[in-house]
């Protein structure tokens, strides 16, 4: 079946430790990925959730592999904008891998469905979500467009 994909790599000046609790841990991503932060227990099969700062769930799904520092595997559904929703589950791939001093991170944001508008307004988020986590971790602060939850969303 013909589906819709999306890719992103980038080398963050890090450990694997300290990018793996970027990804997962509500005290960092609230400060990159404007201002939400994920719920789960992080084991394979366990619910996940991705909580808007007003207390909505923004996206939901579940764990579906998960090998600390190096692979997380989620169900990822967009909870919150109808026609995205309608598209049903996607599939959202973390690799981390030890490249010398640094750490390469590859995202690949996938659905079987031919021309996804989830995927086109993923790939349109992903890049400054993650350039954010990449200037958080490389410098202590992370950009300025992404420290707040945009109005009217």
């Amino acid at each position: 079946m013909p589906s819709s994909r999306f890719v992103y790599i980038t080398y963050i000046r890090t450990t694997p430790a300290k990018l793996w609790q970027a990804l997962i841990g509500p005290e960092f991503t609230r400060q990159y990925w404007v201002q939400t932060w994920q719920e789960s227990q992080w084991k394979p099969g366990a619910p996940w959730k991705l909580m808007i700062p007003d207390g909505r769930v923004g996206d939901s799904g579940k764990v579906l592999e998960i090998e600390p520092q190096r692979k997380l595997v989620l169900s990822w559904r967009n909870e919150f904008k109808p026609e995205l929703r309608n598209e049903g589950y996607s599939r959202a791939t973390f690799e981390l891998e030890q490249q010398g001093e640094s750490v390469k991170l590859t995202v690949i944001h996938e659905i079987d469905k031919p021309d996804s508008k989830l995927i086109e307004s993923v790939s349109g988020g992903w890049p400054l979500i993650l350039a954010s986590l990449k200037s958080l971790l490389e410098t202590g602060k992370p950009l300025e467009e992404t420290r707040h939850w945009p109005k009217g969303h």
